[in-house]
């Protein structure tokens, strides 16, 4: 059973997470649908670690990443949500959260998962923030504690979910990718050029990152905005 809440999420934006504010709204519906899809497209392999990711900026990739976790959540699934954003990051506004310790200090060996691991108001959710922002983060999104930090998260949580900065900015998406079992990419109706998706998803190959598939945001549909899954 749920229990009672005081307080319910929104982003430093002024938008709403949806899949807690209205669990039984059309928009939560649409993110439960790409839970499952996510779940169906591992035939042979269970998806534990996932990074979301975007073309470019404003594509409304934090928000979503953020949604999606708490339907894992809600589902019954012990879920990890990472700011693995190590330049801008955003988790902590949006989950109201201090960000003084997080990733970063666990990459360079100054904390311990368990010092670093924020409990949420929600049923089987809890967070890690970016951390104070690094002057390296590539070279830390890429390190041994980088890997370290995934195989113990996967012995404690049953789905480990990290928002990632847009890959066609900085490398460092291309880096986690190769090391997490799918990768989605978000996409904004109306704002992603065709071009920008297909050149995000071609860097995601070479370094042998398995996309599952691509969320296009903000579809119009009787005047409400819609969230939508498409298969790789």
């Amino acid at each position: 059973m749920r229990r009672n809440r005081k307080k319910r999420f929104k982003s430093h934006q002024g938008r709403t997470l949806i899949t807690d504010l209205n669990p039984s709204s059309p928009i939560a519906e649409q993110y439960r649908t790409i839970r499952t899809n996510i779940s169906f497209s591992a035939v042979d392999d269970k998806i534990n670690t996932l990074m979301v990711t975007s073309s470019n900026p404003s594509e409304g990739k934090s928000l979503t990443t953020a949604n999606l976790a708490i339907v894992f959540a809600q589902q019954g699934s012990s879920v990890l949500l990472v700011d693995a954003d190590l330049r801008k990051p955003t988790l902590h506004y949006t989950l109201q959260k201090s960000n003084t310790l997080g990733l970063s200090n666990y990459l360079v060996g100054a904390q311990t998962i368990e010092s670093i691991v924020h409990n949420t108001s929600i049923d089987n959710l809890h967070a890690v923030t970016s951390g104070p922002i690094p002057p390296n983060p590539s070279e830390l999104l890429g390190s041994k504690s980088m890997g370290n930090f995934i195989e113990e998260s996967k012995h404690i949580y049953d789905v480990i979910i990290f928002d990632t900065p847009p890959v066609l900015a900085v490398t460092d998406s291309q880096i986690l990718s190769s090391l997490c079992d799918g990768t989605i990419l978000v996409t904004r109706n109306k704002q992603t050029e065709i071009d920008e998706a297909r050149r995000a998803k071609k860097l995601l190959a070479q370094t042998n990152g398995r996309l599952l598939g691509t969320i296009l945001n903000d579809a119009e549909r009787k005047k409400e905005n819609y969230y939508y899954y498409y298969g790789n």
